[in-house]
């Protein structure tokens, strides 16, 4: 390992592990780079969650060395943890126009677009930070505006590629710049990190070209209103759907404050063009014939609060879903909604309309490389080492192995972790440690203040529900004043167990009866025999383990 000093240390606080978080570290000398800074959204055992962010614990504690932000594109799981990162460490961004304007316009909610540094870069721009030289470099993802970062530090160039795909037909037109890589591959790069989650997948991802094919010949056919649900964030697929409209003659109308607020955005950029009156406001839906609208909207994942699922419900205030309607979900099932998703199409099937899906027709292509693309872009950079990012484990070991096949060997292969600390140098690579990380839950207004083990104590009570034991007692004999009362939630139906209830007031009351006078004085020590009694009675009676609370009241 290198003993001079001249070593690059690569820290994951986010995405190696998980589909999200994204968050990566560089540190060279005195100075920290920051590479992303995103949100996951709540997996099925983080009850009442909202979203979860990277623990940022070590950024704070060298909060000093910080020097900037580098986004890599605009997507959520890259940028989402921003309003609250900036709260603590708030320094400079660097990212394409319409990054910064998709995270201005969510900082806006915040109240800190005012108070954050923008720096706006073209791909190709570099930036110099310290010791580190940050060259973007254009790729093609579900996004506009995507780019890698080559990071140029006296000890060698590490390639962080970012989301990316190799797009021969881009529907924009703008080719992932190869002859960048290729050149630093010819240069010499020390280390490259590139995104892993579609190692899955052999062969090569399709064109996003061939999405707007496909909603041709759906939009040829249809002869009553089309819906088409996509990401919002997804600029291409707006347009290809913009442009299948105008060819057809129908008029389109924006539903979803994500959908309205990031067409305007993109507009104004110029990444999102569309002639004079194609767009037109909700407020002349009515006005239109069915067979001359086009609803372009939110709500692909079957979010509760989302548009779509609004439409399904026939909760929606301007949209009824009704029998002619074909709607079109334009994107892919997330891992862990898809009972949300198809619990709203057989509500959108029960009105009447018709439901095209990734399932039964092209209508979304993924917007992260395949096996084959993932070699090409190996082979054109030529790193000495490897490190595979954003995925969880299984797909970090699997692009392993995919580099190993192009000739890395095993040993200069790291499969590495969020909180570990990887030194790369031009003398040898090594794990170094690792640093404070995980997982940060944001539920409402709280940020952190949800734990292990409040989910925990959140699952126990939506798998066994609550006991609620009250009672009054003298203070000064210990008599029982008022109660037993037993109040239950989510263990039974009490009207329909009152024997239960008498048998569980029963318990309390020989509970009371053996404690002593002087030992009833003692409220912590009464609550924890009850508990005890109600927790023994509920787990003989129905073989279940409720939350139980004593109340215990001293009049």
């Amino acid at each position: 390992m290198d003993t001079t000093g001249h070593a690059i240390k690569i820290i994951p606080l986010g995405g190696l592990g998980e589909i999200g978080l994204n968050m990566m570290c560089m540190e060279y000398g005195d100075s920290i780079i920051v590479i992303d800074c995103g949100l996951m959204f709540p997996e099925d055992y983080m009850l009442g969650i909202d979203i979860v962010i990277p623990d940022i614990g070590y950024l704070k504690k060298n909060r000093d060395k910080v020097k900037a932000f580098f986004i890599t594109h605009g997507h959520e799981d890259h940028t989402g943890a921003l309003p609250f990162v900036l709260r603590e460490i708030n320094v400079p961004i660097y990212a394409t126009a319409l990054t910064i304007g998709l995270i201005e316009e969510k900082l806006s909610e915040f109240s800190l677009d005012k108070t954050t540094q923008f720096e706006t870069v073209r791909p190709r721009d570099k930036v110099v930070i310290g010791e580190f030289t940050v060259e973007f470099i254009r790729v093609c993802h579900s996004i506009v505006d995507g780019c890698a970062l080559a990071i140029t530090t006296p000890a060698g160039v590490v390639i962080h590629t970012g989301d990316f795909k190799m797009d021969q037909t881009p529907v924009d037109g703008e080719v992932m710049d190869y002859a960048r890589f290729a050149e630093y591959g010819e240069a010499g790069v020390l280390a490259l990190l590139s995104d892993s989650t579609n190692v899955e997948k052999e062969g090569f991802t399709l064109s996003e070209r061939e999405i707007g094919v496909n909603l041709e010949g759906i939009f040829g056919k249809c002869k009553g209103r089309i819906i088409v649900a996509a990401f919002s964030s997804n600029i291409h697929r707006v347009q290809q759907v913009l442009d299948s409209a105008d060819k057809f003659g129908r008029k389109v109308v924006l539903n979803g404050r994500s959908m309205v607020a990031n067409a305007r955005i993109a507009r104004t950029l110029g990444y999102l063009k569309a002639p004079d009156g194609l767009i037109v406001d909700m407020k002349e839906l009515d006005a239109l014939p069915f067979d001359k609208v086009v609803l372009l909207t939110t709500g692909s994942q079957g979010e509760p609060m989302s548009a779509l699922t609004r439409m399904a419900m026939d909760n929606h205030k301007h949209i009824k879903v009704t029998e002619g309607d074909t709607v079109i979900l334009s994107s892919k099932f997330i891992p862990g909604h898809e009972k949300a998703i198809t619990s709203m199409m057989n509500h959108l099937y029960r009105r009447g309309a018709d439901v095209i899906y990734e399932k039964v027709s092209e209508v979304h292509v993924s917007g992260h490389a395949s096996q084959e693309e993932l070699k090409i872009m190996l082979n054109i950079t030529k790193p000495i080492y490897f490190m595979p990012v954003h995925g969880e484990y299984r797909h970090l070991v699997l692009h392993g192995r995919l580099a190993q096949k192009v000739g890395i060997p095993r040993e200069d292969i790291f499969i590495a972790e969020d909180g570990d600390v990887v030194e790369f140098s031009k003398e040898g690579a090594a794990r170094c440690g690792r640093v404070e990380s995980g997982r940060v839950f944001v539920d409402g207004k709280g940020v952190g203040d949800v734990g292990a083990m409040v989910l925990k104590d959140r699952s126990h009570l939506s798998q066994d529900g609550m006991v609620l034991a009250v009672v009054a007692l003298n203070g000064s004999t210990g008599e029982v004043v008022y109660g037993p009362e037993i109040i239950t939630r989510g263990l039974i139906f009490e009207e329909e167990a009152a024997d239960l209830i008498t048998g569980a007031k029963n318990v309390v009351m020989e509970t009371l009866s053996g404690i002593g006078t002087e030992a009833k004085t003692e409220q912590l020590e009464v609550k924890e025999e009850i508990r005890r009694a109600l927790k023994r009675f509920f787990g003989k009676a129905l073989d279940r383990r409720p939350v139980i609370l004593p109340v215990v009241i001293e009049i």
